[in-house]
């Protein structure tokens, strides 16, 4: 059963187009959101909820009709908001517990519940103080929490890494990485911080203006591209980046990281050299350029379209009937 499939889904707030044709189909697993404030990442996490209803297109999440009631598709979600949304003079064990019951948890599991996440996420000795009382730290664990509390099997992590240390962030993201592996939980890490999602991440959908720029896995997009490679020049290096365009080789130079290069096929390495002696120059340090996912991230964005000024032509979507969850 696969995790989600979009197929056109649309949405916009009076002539904002927010979404614009976004298909996807995802298996189940470690998926991360990306892409730029405006993006469109916490309008698709509202869709997938049920909390508002696309202008157009069509989809299912976990097998349920976007189209249908959305509690029956909530009981398969657990999600961890941005916000701290949090409610005050509740303490730990009874908010995570309060989460459970909304699910339609009784009142003894979902405590027992509770206690059992608690420990399990290191809030052992905070489960009878306040929310209110709560550090950084501790109000990201508790909302991960009752975001596990009905064990479900997808999480919807909005910014979970928020706001926390390094210390913080390095446990949140092996933590999720457990929860992923070990527990068999799919997840959506919808970020804007490229490191959080190489760390834990099988797969990785890119959003900008509303569009799905790309989707791939997390280590292809990051993987070694055999014809570019690192720099380090001495010597005469005007005279042999004149010779390297003459080669119709790419190249860029920046001050801090030093030479880009790019060969066109079948050309090898050892020309290189032998190009650096002819000019007068000496390569110095030679290496394979890795792309980690920023660099990849910002170079899809470089090349993106620009998105239509023109509203997108919408498709009849049906319209859900209230459901209190």
């Amino acid at each position: 059963m696969p995790l989600l499939h979009l197929n056109n889904i649309t949405h916009r707030y009076g002539k904002n187009v927010v979404l614009n044709g976004v298909t996807l189909s995802l298996e189940p697993g470690a998926i991360g959101l990306l892409g730029p404030n405006g993006a469109g990442k916490s309008t698709l996490l509202k869709i997938l909820m049920g909390l508002i209803t696309p202008t157009g297109g069509e989809g299912t999440l976990l097998d349920k009709d976007l189209r249908g009631p959305a509690f029956p598709r909530r009981r398969l979600i657990g999600y961890m908001s941005e916000a701290d949304a949090l409610v005050p003079g509740l303490r730990g064990a009874e908010y995570v517990a309060l989460a459970g019951e909304l699910c339609g948890m009784p009142r003894k599991d979902a405590s027992r519940r509770a206690h059992e996440l608690l420990s399990y996420l290191g809030l052992d000795d905070a489960r009878y103080r306040k929310l209110e009382e709560y550090s950084t730290g501790m109000k990201q664990r508790i909302k991960l929490a009752q975001a596990l509390v009905h064990d479900p099997p997808l999480l919807l992590l909005d910014e979970p890494t928020s706001g926390l240390d390094p210390a913080g962030r390095e446990a949140m993201l092996s933590l999720l990485s457990t929860l992923a592996t070990q527990h068999g939980k799919s997840f959506l890490f919808c970020t804007h911080v490229l490191g959080d999602v190489e760390r834990t991440c099988e797969t990785t959908v890119i959003l900008h203006k509303g569009k799905v720029l790309c989707q791939e896995r997390t280590e292809s997009l990051r993987g070694q591209r055999d014809d570019c490679f690192r720099l380090s020049v001495e010597g005469n290096t005007e005279a042999f980046q004149a010779r390297l365009l003459e080669q119709q080789i790419t190249l860029k130079v920046t001050e801090r990281e030093g030479w880009f290069i790019t060969l066109p096929e079948p050309m090898q390495t050892d020309q290189l050299f032998r190009l650096a002696s002819q000019s007068g120059a000496i390569i110095t340090n030679l290496q394979p350029d890795d792309d980690d996912l920023e660099r990849v991230f910002h170079r899809l964005l470089n090349h993106a379209p620009a998105m239509p000024t023109r509203e997108p032509t919408l498709l009849p979507f049906a319209q859900e009937p209230a459901h209190v969850a």
